[in-house]
């Protein structure tokens, strides 16, 4: 049959079901004492608010640059108008098509100051490039040519309206 340390636990389970159920049920004599309760903690004076903070005085700036150039206009970037800026009138040569790390210099001809580039595009036709010259998509001027190089400027946006020079070099490819 059952055990008596089962027997125990069974009775020691029903004693605090018991109890529980006592707790939650409420005597009609407790609501008159929740009531005066209630009445005497709204009868209570609030407690004192604290002091507004003392606003501090600030020195007041009057702004006299009227004549001064305005920082938010084009004028900014583009000093007197002009400013750097890609020419929309000039015709455009055969190597701007192609993106500046797609040229490869594979040599050059002549001596000194007339050294001539040979610049080899994606469509393995190869160009004479000089000083003077536009490579790239970014209006790239080639600037010298070297026996091992040649150099460049790129004019790029700066991201506020305006334009960037930005240097540029194709080296010599090692065959």
């Amino acid at each position: 049959m059952i055990r008596s340390d089962a027997r125990w636990l069974i009775l020691c389970a029903l004693v605090m079901a018991g109890g529980c159920a006592r707790g939650i049920t409420s005597t009609p004599g407790d609501a008159p004492n929740l009531e005066s309760w209630i009445a005497d903690v709204k009868a209570r004076p609030a407690p004192p608010l604290d002091p507004l903070p003392v606003m501090q005085q600030f020195e007041t700036f009057e702004y006299a640059a009227q004549t001064l150039r305005d920082p938010f206009s084009d004028a900014w970037n583009n000093a007197e108008g002009g400013g750097l800026r890609p020419d929309p009138d000039r015709r455009k040569e055969t190597l701007e098509q192609y993106p500046l790390d797609s040229l490869d210099m594979v040599g050059t001809i002549g001596k000194g100051p007339g050294l001539v580039a040979l610049v080899m595009g994606p469509d393995k036709v190869t160009y004479r490039v000089r000083p003077g010259n536009y490579l790239g998509q970014s209006d790239g001027r080639v600037t010298s040519v070297r026996e091992d190089g040649l150099e460049l400027v790129e004019l790029v946006p700066d991201g506020a309206g305006g334009w960037l020079e930005r240097p540029a070099s194709i080296a010599l490819e090692d065959q």
